[in-house]
């Protein structure tokens, strides 16, 4: 069927594009997350709506990955607990603070806000709260959403304020108008959502590249093992120990 072809053709073109456009971003948000970890600090990654959360879990507990992650992985923002209470809960003003303040959220952390659209209350508040409190920022986002959004939709802050222009680093997604991608004759709507892969492929990106430039500094992070491969639960034992009190999904 045509449909997988030329899904897989838009999936591939949309990261090919992120891969030759997005290499400075990258490295600058890495810089961010090395310098926490380096610091001893959390890595706050926050999916700020329904399916933005993926984004926080791709890179949280995760084979390979850093364990200084804390994802606010936030049940008010979350699918499972009610689709539309979700849309709800992410157009609140003021609900960012108290996630923040619940993960203790403060000077010398990076936080990593993750939205499509970057508009809402929930990922603007974020990021706002963030740097309010010398919280080093950054956005995995797609500015193209952003600017094309009028300032009246109801999705907005009511600031009007757009995730781009109120973070320290802009990672761009590149994900189009409705997240779609593929056109079915006879179907008006697009179909084949892209901000899934798009946003699973910046937070590798930017984790991998912070271990990178950790080693490059001479600091070998810790790294979680998979627990179900031979000896992953003896080698995670001492990262739970040291980062229980510390992160809090583990």
């Amino acid at each position: 069927m045509p449909f997988l072809d030329d899904y897989a053709s838009a999936v591939f073109a949309l990261m090919r594009r992120f891969l030759d456009e997005e290499r400075p971003a990258v490295t600058a948000a890495a810089e961010l997350v090395a310098d926490a970890v380096a610091d001893d600090r959390l890595v706050h990654v926050f999916g700020t709506g329904g399916h933005s959360v993926m984004g926080a879990e791709e890179v949280f507990f995760r084979a390979g990955g850093l364990v200084a992650v804390n994802a606010i992985l936030d049940e008010g923002v979350m699918l499972g607990h009610g689709a539309l209470r979700s849309t709800n809960v992410e157009r609140t003003p003021g609900y960012a603070r108290a996630v923040l303040d619940y993960h203790q959220v403060g000077a010398g952390d990076t936080l990593i806000v993750v939205n499509a659209y970057g508009i809402n209350a929930c990922t603007i508040d974020a990021a706002l709260v963030a740097r309010e409190r010398g919280c080093r920022t950054v956005g995995v986002t797609s500015v193209e959403l952003q600017r094309a959004l009028p300032q009246g939709h109801p999705s907005r802050h009511p600031s009007g304020y757009d995730l781009c222009d109120h973070v320290d680093v802009v990672v761009d997604t590149k994900v189009p108008m409705g997240d779609a991608l593929v056109a079915v004759p006879g179907v008006t709507q697009r179909v084949g959502a892209s901000s899934t892969f798009a946003n699973a492929l910046a937070m590798n990106a930017i984790m991998g590249t912070a271990i990178e430039l950790l080693a490059r500094r001479g600091i070998e992070p810790p790294i979680w093992q998979s627990a179900n491969s031979p000896g992953g639960d003896e080698a995670n034992a001492a990262h739970v120990v040291a980062f229980r009190d510390r992160i809090k999904k583990l």
